[in-house]
């Protein structure tokens, strides 16, 4: 009898383009994800018209940076293929697609979440709907309020086509003389913002009427005699990316200004307008923006920039928001004691915000170094922080204090480039010693290093971190810190300082943090190697990664070989993804699954079992080319059991989430798990919240057991 002989495994090239995905679709298929959670009717209500606005903004954003650079690559002539095998034209036109799919279903989300609103005493109403005492109402808040702000603009052969800024949102006003043929088009832009609302509320209660309905119904005043024959809305994008090669720059401040005033002229890369426009106007605009009237001219069935929506969706109504969250006191930092000594006596404390309270550990860190006597300097980086908060507060106090202080500003971070000149001029005018970073790499990692005279000698503590210094997104995005005097990583963090403020390469030891963009790839891959060489020894290999992005290429092919040796592999990516999971012999071992819920989950924790040994490590990078490649990062491990043991609880909620969690399958779409009938349904937010809260009850308890008894 013969015996019947085991296939083959296939064999895999991993160069082929059919194993990856595209940065951008996957990045566009979380938005999907995002926009469920105003479509799931668990969310409350307020909250799911929040996430309406946040797609709406992602998509803004989406525009400017991505679409905008795929048209300067078309511009350019270049045909190169992305690893999946798409040229910019075609990453561009599919794109399109979706977006134009995903803009629908979310035009049809805000109508059907607009009847909901109106049960409970919220809408948004027609000025035609309006009684005549709310019109005369409106007309005259308007003559006051908004009329002096208007400077209508005439599109006629004695007039240049008028500048549109970007995001701005426009009337298209066609005019007419009394008893004249011809007619004549204005523009007149809707001015949102600066103390403007998009929604003017109309009587008493939330009913609101839109600011562009009441200037349509009102140009009588603007145009007095003429006939208004008819008022058309639109809205365009710019390109943001108008970068400039700093290394010729003899002044990067004045470059990146000057880059801030090219944006605002930047080519137009998208033109919404409204539903039913007449089909001259809008060939007319396309044509005078320089668009493909075909391709990048999106009409928009009902509200224009729904990013607006934010102004509604902070009204306050308790019951249609969740359940308010205030971030607890890190159970290790409530003592009064000086914040030094505390991490001192603990060795490590790990922070997880917005669980545990920005303000009450980072910001007091940075508070008390300014105000400690035996403070002698202190260094960190800033990619973004917010103007008035009290990060800035902190090192212009230390400053005036007589300390040492150097901050090292990324003055590119994208959209916070005007605020970070700001930043720095004004800590500039207090006396700190301010550096923009090493020429030609953006300075992402978030690092703090204050030095001490403690009662031995000089001493080093550091903050590391995942997340950027910045109070208010710590309360709604998911990060961790860690707060050391660890010697070893205390001498790293100087030897990366050193680097940031001078640029030079020279041989630094670092022998527990791992900077990108020299080693921090080089480690990744090699923790991989390792894992696979273990798993083949001895079995059992595990790599779990947490991340906002897997787009590296050459990470995707080391875990393909990962699941490939038989390593399991868990990665829990928010959005971009180009890695396919699931597909026999090549990836059967990789799980792939995001986390979408109330917070923006932010954190970077990478995982290696390594043999039983158990690798923990933060960091402030994704595994993307641009954070590994082109970017200086810090990866930093994470050592005490007792703080790992916090980070695998991490890993383990999420895993085990039946609410908020979505796994992909090897075509790059997703399924949100379904929570059993008699589970309790919550997701890995709340359960994160409920943890906190725990640990922090426990340490009460023991601290009240320990408590000597007069």
């Amino acid at each position: 009898m013969a015996v019947e002989e085991t296939p083959a495994a296939p064999e895999f090239d991993l160069n082929d383009s059919e194993w990856y995905l595209n940065r951008e679709l996957t990045w566009l298929e979380f938005n999907q994800r995002v926009l469920h959670e105003a479509e799931d009717s668990r969310t409350p209500l307020l909250e799911r018209l929040k996430f309406i606005a946040i797609v709406s903004s992602n998509l803004d954003e989406f525009f400017m940076k991505r679409i905008g650079g795929l048209k300067q690559q078309i511009g350019a002539g270049m045909r190169e293929l992305t690893l999946d095998g798409r040229t910019p034209h075609q990453q561009v036109q599919e794109c399109h697609l979706v977006i134009r799919s995903l803009e629908a279903r979310k035009d049809q989300l805000f109508r059907h979440l607009c009847s909901l609103l109106e049960e409970k005493g919220i809408a948004v109403e027609s000025y035609n709907e309006l009684t005549a005492k709310e019109k005369k109402t409106l007309r005259e808040h308007y003559y006051t309020n908004i009329f002096p702000l208007l400077t209508p603009q005439s599109i006629d052969p004695a007039h240049p086509f008028p500048f549109i800024s970007n995001l701005s949102l426009n009337l298209l006003v066609t005019l007419r003389y009394p008893r004249a043929r011809e007619v004549s088009l204005a523009r007149v832009k809707v001015p949102v913002g600066l103390g403007t609302p998009r929604f003017i509320r109309v009587g008493k209660g939330d009913h609101f009427v839109c600011l562009e309905d009441v200037m349509m119904n009102n140009l009588d005043t603007l145009f007095p005699g003429m006939s208004i024959v008819s008022c058309e809305i639109f809205r365009v994008t710019r390109n943001a990316n108008t970068e400039r090669d700093e290394e010729e720059a003899d002044d990067l401040m004045a470059m990146i200004e000057s880059e801030l005033k090219e944006r605002k002229f930047a080519p137009i890369v998208r033109l919404e307008i409204g539903a039913g426009m007449d089909p001259v106007h809008r060939g007319r605009l396309a044509a005078e923006l320089e668009l493909d009237e075909e391709n990048d001219v999106f009409e928009v069935p009902g509200l224009l920039a729904l990013r607006d929506l934010f102004e509604l969706a902070g009204l306050d109504y308790a019951r249609l928001h969740d359940q308010p969250h205030y971030p607890i006191e890190h159970p290790q930092l409530q003592a009064t004691r000086n914040i030094f000594h505390i991490i001192r006596d603990c060795g490590s404390i790990l922070l997880q915000h917005p669980y545990e309270s920005f303000s009450t550990s980072v910001e007091r860190f940075l508070r008390e170094a300014a105000t400690d006597p035996k403070v002698r300097g202190i260094k960190m980086t800033l990619y973004r922080t917010s103007i008035q908060g009290r990060i800035i507060d902190s090192l212009v106090l230390a400053a005036q204090n007589g300390k040492q202080v150097a901050v090292v500003v990324e003055l590119k971070a994208r959209f916070d480039e005007a605020a970070n000149i700001r930043l720095a001029e004004r800590m500039e005018e207090a006396g700190i010693h301010v550096t923009y970073g090493v020429v030609g790499l953006k300075t992402h990692c978030k690092v703090i290093l204050v030095v001490r005279q403690d009662y031995n000698g000089l001493r080093r503590y550091v903050h590391i971190g995942t997340g950027n210094y910045h109070a208010e997104t710590a309360r709604i995005y998911s990060d961790l810190g860690l707060l050391t005097c660890d010697q070893t990583i205390g001498q790293d963090v100087t030897e990366l300082f050193n680097y940031l403020t001078t640029g030079f390469m020279a041989k630094r030891n670092y022998q527990k943090i791992v900077p990108a963009p020299r080693m921090l790839k080089k480690a990744l891959l090699a923790g991989i190697e390792r894992e696979i060489e273990s798993h083949r020894q001895k079995g059992g290999g595990l790599i779990q990664f947490k991340m906002n992005a897997l787009e590296d290429g050459d990470i995707v092919k080391a875990l393909y070989r990962a699941s490939q040796a038989g390593v399991k592999v868990d990665l829990v990516v928010r959005d971009t993804c180009r890695l396919r999971p699931g597909i026999p012999g090549l990836s059967e071992n990789i799980r792939v699954m995001s986390v979408v819920g109330r917070f923006l989950e932010h954190s970077r924790l990478y995982y290696f079992r390594n043999g039983g040994a158990d690798d923990y490590f933060i960091a402030s990078a994704d595994a993307m080319k641009r954070n590994l490649e082109a970017r200086v990062e810090v990866l930093c491990p994470v050592e005490s059991p007792e703080l790992t043991k916090e980070l695998r609880a991490i890993f383990d909620i999420h895993l085990s989430d039946q609410r908020s969690v979505w796994d992909m399958h090897p075509d790059g779409s997703y399924t949100q798990r379904v929570p059993a009938a008699e589970s309790p349904h919550l997701g890995s937010h709340h359960l994160m919240i409920e943890r906190a809260s725990k640990r922090l009850r426990e340490s009460l308890k023991q601290k009240k057991k320990t408590k000597p008894k007069n």
